[in-house]
């Protein structure tokens, strides 16, 4: 065997180019059981970024049931989810073109329900629910009108031909999750207000033929997420009452009572529709996924009580269902890539599930050596408080570094900001650890997945303790002799890239930073964000605009005389929720400065890149970036080209 190269960090060749990173990238994001067939969409990145719906059934037959051009995507509140649903062998979505409603029955072509809007993509639908005879849909509906309102309400519609659908909910903000009990008398549905997120406080209310109640989330500001009605006509719900997401049951004798509290988080931001984190099996099982250390987990709570965690090697959960004794989910691991697996649950508690990828993950053709595990950590962060990271070190099993030198650090930060960093194979990053990058991935304060009073400490400090923590955590790891600490970068995308320019004004910790479709100007975000967001900033910064004062004090753009490092921006010319006019104003700043900085402006794309092109773009032009700032060569075989740094 020939010895090992040794080269130094960020020059490693690697197999992980971003030509791997979008081949055949069809991450799935939903999962749904009908039947015996297991339902699921997925992104195509290689197709304009378009979202495909796909059945596989009980022999293994796999169908691909909305081919192109169909985009089953939603626009309500701009982040979408929930774009589509099935009841045996039916399948309703929302055509991302038009935002339309579709039919499509077996074997059949998608017929519209819903009219044509008198503003294009005017009439947006999501979230849907078909009753227990089949013949009704309730779902959520975003109207845009002429005149830039926008209201949020549940409507139902007949689920086989074409209606006007009817408002059956109005007056709230917002709305979401309308869910029919079994008997089909009733319904219920998540409500909350401005300038309330759904993960500051929301009211759970039902529906009992014609007579409505709040049951949950009344006086009590509590967050409550993901209703679902039991056999018994009883109504779970996660609630964050007790300081986490925990389970709860309503009923009409009973009242709330809380069912199941780990001192964990069982529960989720609702930034998207559709998600779940729980599921009933048939014999009264409740099969959960819990968040421990950062590690999304897994547990059954027997019908008797008992609870006990499933060890099955699965680290992220995004999407759960459970039907029967089987339960399928949208998982993945720090060496598997998001992929739909399932299991049947044994009744004997002594017999391990066997998990079966029932939609495997795509084969990379590369060996578990070259991805990088993450590690959870802790570090000391300001105000003698704590925060938490996933650790990325550099791993390449073909090269060696010089023993006198230590990597450049890269400190991702999550969008959101209510958001989190997650423990799974993520060829993006990747990408970077296989080069010589160390990465650690930030869950600053702030961050879900540790209990409301963590999540409640960025309360009117965004802009303040998000980059306190970045800035510590880098910190951290330099002193620990881990990192380089002449080689700190940042990088972030949305809420993200907020933080990344925050910290190269307001501190001199960063070599350099990547903005993706960031935020330059708070109060510009607070004035011209679509609806959804349109009061975030309250919560996080101040009431706008009575705090403009703060609002400024904490606005990149209003103190480019701190940023004196080079910085690289990518922006969407289609983003409805950070305008291009945020980049332009810190690129257009910065250059009237003499400070260097790339721009790359992406055509046709919104808050978040889904096109195959613009993302090797995107990921290759931040690589081109730092490797003209920190002075190494790009790998000659990749084709890279230089990206313009004026």
């Amino acid at each position: 065997m020939s010895p090992q190269p040794e080269l130094s960090y960020g020059s490693w060749p690697t197999p992980v180019t971003s030509e791997l990173v979008v081949r055949s990238a069809h991450l799935p994001n939903q999962v749904r059981l009908d039947g015996d067939d297991v339902w699921w969409s997925e992104a195509r990145p290689e197709e304009g970024g378009r979202y495909a719906v796909l059945r596989r059934d009980a022999e293994g037959g796999v169908e691909e049931v909305l081919p192109e051009p169909w985009n089953a995507r939603s626009g309500v509140h701009e982040y979408g989810g929930g774009a589509w649903w099935v009841r045996d062998g039916v399948l309703w979505f929302v055509d991302w073109t038009t935002q339309r409603l579709h039919r499509v029955d077996p074997g059949g072509e998608p017929v519209p329900l819903t009219p044509e809007p008198e503003v294009p993509r005017g009439l947006r639908y999501a979230d849907g629910d078909v009753s227990p005879d089949g013949r009704t849909l309730l779902c959520v509906r975003e109207e845009h009108r002429p005149d830039g309102t926008v209201l949020n309400t549940i409507v139902w519609l007949d689920a086989v031909e074409a209606s006007d659908p009817a408002i059956v909910v109005e007056g709230p903000d917002f709305v979401s999750d309308p869910r029919w009990r079994a008997d089909g008398d009733a319904f219920c549905w998540l409500e909350w207000d401005q300038p309330d997120m759904p993960w500051d406080a929301t009211r759970l209310v039902v529906d009992d033929e014609g007579v409505r109640r709040t049951v949950a989330g009344g006086e009590q500001r509590e967050s409550i997420c993901q209703p679902l009605w039991a056999s018994d006509g009883s109504l779970w719900f996660a609630s964050d009452r007790s300081g986490f997401w925990s389970l709860h049951r309503w009923s009409s004798t009973g009242g709330v009572e809380p069912v199941l509290d780990l001192q964990r988080d069982i529960g989720f931001p609702q930034w998207v529709f559709g998600e779940r984190c729980f599921g009933f099996l048939d014999d009264g099982r409740i099969v959960v996924t819990y968040v421990d250390g950062g590690m999304d987990r897994l547990a059954v709570r027997e019908a008797a009580g008992p609870v006990r965690d499933l060890e099955l090697g699965i680290t992220a959960v995004s999407s759960l269902e459970a039907r029967g004794d089987r339960v399928v989910l949208v998982a993945a691991s720090p060496t598997v890539e998001t992929h739909v697996a399932g299991f049947r649950l044994p009744a004997d508690e002594l017999v391990t599930p066997v998990v079966e990828r029932v939609v495997p993950a795509r084969d990379l053709g590369l060996e578990p050596s070259w991805w990088s595990v993450p590690e959870g950590i802790e570090f000391p962060t300001a105000g003698g408080g704590t925060a938490y990271a996933l650790w990325y070190p550099p791993t390449n099993p073909e090269v060696t570094a010089p023993a006198e030198e230590r990597p450049p650090l890269l400190v991702f930060i999550h969008g959101g900001p209510t958001a989190a960093a997650r423990p799974m194979l993520r060829l993006s990053t990747q990408y970077w650890t296989s080069r010589g990058f160390a990465v650690v991935d930030v869950n600053y304060r702030g961050s879900t997945g540790y209990g409301r009073a963590f999540r409640d400490l960025l309360q009117g400090q965004w802009g303040v303790a998000d980059v306190e923590d970045c800035v510590a955590v880098a910190r951290h790891l330099a002193d620990r002799g881990l990192v380089d600490p002449d080689r700190l970068l940042i990088r972030g995308g949305s809420a993200g890239g907020f933080t990344t320019l925050a910290a190269l004004a307001f501190h001199d910790v960063f070599a350099a930073g990547a903005s993706h479709y960031g935020v330059a100007d708070l109060g510009l975000l607070a004035a011209e964000t679509h609806k959804f967001e349109a009061r975030y900033l309250d919560g996080l910064v101040g009431p706008w605009p009575e705090a403009r004062a703060t609002y400024d004090a904490r606005s990149p753009i209003h103190h480019l005389e701190g940023i004196d490092r080079p910085l690289a921006v990518f922006q969407g010319d289609e983003d409805a929720i950070v305008p291009p006019d945020q980049a332009e104003l810190i690129v257009d700043g910065l250059r009237t400065r003499g400070i260097p900085v790339a721009y790359v402006l992406f055509e046709g794309e919104g808050h978040g890149f889904r096109k195959a092109d613009n993302i090797r773009a995107s990921l290759d032009g931040e690589l081109s970036f730092y490797a003209q700032v920190l002075g190494f060569a790009l790998p000659p075989d990749e084709g890279i080209e230089p990206i313009k740094l004026a």
